[in-house]
């Protein structure tokens, strides 16, 4: 969502390849004939595996990012805040789907033995979103310009289990799970002078545990563990666990992250198979086939969930996007997609992200063509924040291009048609000097866009009700 994208992942290989070769279940060999043909103890395991891959998925993020002595690039210890200082560049490759219009503020903190405190500082008009994930990837709270304003604030982020007084001056937000991840957004512009003001306001944030506020504080060293992968992504670690593995290890995180009360049907249903996970997992109740075969094909499953989605996932215009993020109930199966190749997405009115791997069904973008995006008079991104159009290659990150351009927006400075339309061309040579404020530079090669609509206006036209589409983009 990685540590992203997202460290915030996105559309990841096997998401890609699913998406261009989706076949009806039946089709498929293997695991997912197990779960179509096999016991229905089989497909209840395979339901728990899904409903637990958030915790299991934030866990293991939580471990690659906080295992350094101290706070460098995107990483840092818990409960130190990590400040992502430029926008990255074509060079990047840390963490796919990177963005170029806000400059991440972010921590693992844990909340289960006492509250912690984050100080804001006064944000002025600058736009700028706080969200806060629980260890489900449920986002419980979200301080911003959109839900409190720029004025200074104080929040006070309590655990489960906690019940004390709210010091004066203090706003609680009651995490459900120790485990939290804050996932703050800054919005810059790039230049010099931007990114002086954005890290003056980035050092101004102040993070630590209720019991040591009103007193100097500095976040005490980590110590990096040589015992994990930090170079394997996160999300092929998860899914390389042996389902017993897995579920030991969901067992114990779930002793410190309880799942919600709604949860408790579903984790009643496991109980009948034996996988009880509120406490130690008994390792015998899987056989040795199921240990082998489960997490492939439940992961399998997650997938398939992208391409054959009922109402989670919306496609038009060759654009996929969906309003079902950040927030997620009992909806286990979109919980785990968006784990899968979004995680830390946000809820629907903080941001969107229509994303474009194809222009059709029949081929695939290619820097050997040229491509118009056209928003008409009147039917520009309907955004109360910001809106870009990001350029990704096949693999997506971003493309190295000779005027070092990722994305376009309004603070691009676009030209606008006479009759106050805007055109960007998606090709990759220079469409002309006259035309050049308006190219997004693209690859020779295959590549994916993706448009991020911040703060998504929520009154018609808007992209959340489906009153406002996003235009198809044209081949010339």
């Amino acid at each position: 969502m990685r540590t992203t994208r997202r460290d915030f992942t996105f559309y990841g290989a096997s998401l890609l390849a699913l998406a261009a070769t989706a076949a009806p279940a039946g089709a498929f060999d293997g695991p997912i004939a197990d779960l179509v043909q096999g016991t229905e103890d089989f497909r209840i395991a395979s339901d728990a595996y899904i409903f637990g891959y958030p915790l299991v998925t934030m866990e293991m993020t939580r471990r690659v990012v906080t295992n350094v002595a101290k706070a460098e690039g995107s990483r840092g210890p818990m409960g130190t805040i990590i400040k992502l200082r430029e926008y990255p560049d074509a060079a990047f490759r840390d963490v796919t789907a990177p963005n170029a219009d806000t400059l991440y503020t972010t921590a693992f903190f844990d909340v289960g033995d006492e509250p912690w405190v984050l100080e804001q500082p006064d944000m002025g008009d600058r736009y700028f979103l706080l969200p806060m994930l629980s260890g489900w990837t449920d986002v419980f709270a979200v301080p911003g310009t959109r839900t409190t304003g720029g004025a200074r604030k104080t929040f006070l982020i309590s655990g489960p289990g906690w019940s004390g007084a709210v010091p004066e001056g203090m706003t609680e937000l009651k995490s459900p799970t120790a485990m939290v991840w804050l996932i703050g957004r800054i919005y810059c512009t790039g230049t010099p002078e931007d990114y002086a003001a954005v890290h003056a306001l980035q050092d101004a944030f102040r993070l630590q545990p209720l019991s040591t506020w009103g007193s100097a504080y500095a976040p005490p060293e980590g110590k990096a563990d040589p015992a994990i992968d930090m170079k394997t992504p996160v999300r092929d670690q998860v899914n390389a666990l042996s389902a017993r593995a897995y579920f030991a290890l969901l067992a114990e995180l779930m002793q410190r992250n309880p799942p919600a009360a709604a949860d408790q049907p579903a984790l009643e249903s496991f109980a009948r198979a034996g996988l009880v996970l509120d406490k130690t997992f008994d390792a015998k109740v899987l056989e040795d086939r199921a240990d082998a075969r489960l997490p492939k094909a439940s992961y399998e499953r997650i997938m398939l969930h992208f391409v054959d989605s009922d109402g989670d996932m919306t496609r038009e215009n060759g654009w996929s996007f969906t309003t079902r993020a950040g927030t997620y109930g009992t909806n286990y199966i979109q919980r785990a997609l968006i784990t899968a190749i979004g995680l830390g997405a946000n809820r629907p009115q903080d941001a969107i992200y229509p994303t474009s791997l194809k222009p059709n069904m029949l081929e695939n973008y290619s820097g050997e063509h040229r491509y118009v995006l056209r928003f008409p008079k009147g039917g520009m991104p309907p955004v109360r924040g910001f809106w870009s159009l990001t350029m990704y290659d096949e693999n997506m990150f971003f493309v190295e291009n000779p005027i070092n351009r990722y994305s376009m927006s309004v603070r691009t400075s676009p030209a606008y048609e006479a009759d106050g339309s805007l055109v960007i061309y998606i090709q990759n040579e220079s469409p002309g000097a006259d035309k050049e404020a308006n190219w997004l530079p693209a690859p020779k090669g295959k590549f994916h866009l993706m448009l991020r609509l911040y703060w998504p206006d929520e009154n018609p036209p808007s992209l959340i009700d489906g009153s406002w589409k996003v235009p198809a983009v044209e081949r010339q």
